[in-house]
């Protein structure tokens, strides 16, 4: 799990770094808000919608050396940022990074979920912080030499992300010995039943919970600086306060859910959300980092119990859960983004803030509308999850 989560972690520096980029490729090439947000939907889309196609390859075939183009290629796209002469280029640099990005999370889940024993959400939750780790770092490390080399600086990123990818090299085949469903590089097919209804409804929360993530996370530093009228150091302060802040919230939330029920977990998250980000608008921009901890918290908090959520819906279908959970739902939620840079060049940041506010009404309509039974249960291997999984794809009769 150690391997599992610092790739997680190399993987997802180049995802976080792409909103620490944004106030100085702003400054450098005089921006619009939505011009700069789309770099966040490339970043969105290249890393997050075509998860499910390889999700679906890899459970179909044993391919897990995708994990190795995660740090290979994210790294190397976002070194490419700060060097490329224009605008498209760094577009298409960011594109390069998604794709990395894509390739490593459905079989980096697959094997968190295989090593991770009786008690998949919390075993989750240390693969999972691994990558809230991995963005917070993004920022935290990139600002420093972004101030100190210009965007030269995110040459840098090189050095952790190609490491990680020498060490998962190393380590493939020790991996690959937890998959035990493999037989001459073949995938064997057993009976379980996936339950499509459900997992649906649970898509839709992760795309609203996306759509808040993603939010906060562009704009939070632009809100600080334009808004605030702090330097760009204060601004990616409160970027990576909200992410570290997330670490600690996926760190709680596998076990409260092992502990509670997942359905619990994320009906507490939903409703906390609106207070702080309310709380966060009210504040200066000293206290206001309080509460960018506390709103990442909530809102990450249920990212490692949503993916155990996905996957015993879909046992059948591991990868393809996680290509939908991490990344199609994901990528959804954060196509909205160029909206609410819309929204922040006609009438101002602080009304994108407000808008983030009120969606976690609309995650908590769906959230409560997911089954009640089973999902506080504790997790078991084998037949269990395909018992519980086919428990609720069956048809049941009204009350």
């Amino acid at each position: 799990m150690t391997v599992l989560s610092g790739g997680h972690l190399c993987t997802d520096i180049a995802q976080g770094a792409v909103p620490a980029l944004l106030p100085f490729l702003i400054a450098r090439d005089h921006l619009s808000y939505a011009a700069a947000s789309a770099l966040v939907l490339a970043a969105t889309i290249s890393s997050s919608v075509i998860q499910p196609l390889f999700g679906h390859l890899s459970d179909r075939l044993s391919l897990p050396w995708l994990m190795l183009l995660g740090p290979g290629l994210g790294g190397l796209g976002i070194a490419l940022v700060g060097i490329v002469p224009s605008y498209g280029l760094v577009f298409a640099a960011v594109l390069l990074s998604g794709i990395g990005v894509a390739a490593f999370h459905p079989e980096g889940s697959r094997f968190a979920n295989y090593v991770s024993g009786a008690r998949r959400a919390s075993g989750m939750s240390l693969f999972s912080v691994g990558g809230n780790l991995g963005f917070a770092l993004g920022a935290a490390l990139l600002t420093p030499a972004l101030l100190a080399f210009g965007l030269r600086g995110t040459l840098l990123v090189l050095v952790p992300t190609w490491l990680m990818a020498g060490v998962l090299a190393h380590e493939l085949p020790r991996l690959a010995r937890f998959r035990s469903d493999v037989v001459a590089g073949q995938v064997r097919r057993g009976g379980e039943r996936d339950a499509w209804g459900p997992f649906a409804v649970l898509a839709g929360v992760i795309a609203m919970r996306s759509f808040i993530y993603f939010g906060l996370i562009t704009f939070i530093a632009l809100y600080w600086v334009h808004d605030l009228h702090t330097g760009k150091a204060f601004g990616s302060a409160a970027l990576v306060a909200l992410l570290l802040g997330g670490a600690a919230g996926t760190l709680a939330g596998g076990p409260l859910a092992d502990r509670f029920g997942r359905r619990a977990v994320l009906i507490g998250s939903m409703i906390s959300i609106p207070p702080l980000v309310v709380a966060l608008l009210l504040s200066g921009p000293t206290l206001g980092i309080l509460f960018a901890v506390l709103a990442g918290a909530a809102t990450i908090a249920t990212f490692s119990v949503t993916i155990v959520m996905g996957q015993e819906y879909l046992p059948a279908r591991l990868g393809v859960s996680a290509g939908i959970t991490i990344g199609l739902s994901i990528g959804l939620g954060g196509i909205g983004v160029p909206l609410l840079g819309l929204l922040a060049d006609a009438h101002g940041l602080r009304a994108v803030l407000e808008v983030v506010a009120v969606l976690p009404v609309v995650a908590l309509a769906l959230t409560l509308a997911l089954p009640r039974d089973e999902l506080s249960a504790p997790v078991r291997r084998g037949s269990g999850a395909r018992q519980r999984a086919a428990h609720l794809a069956a048809p049941r009769e009204p009350h």
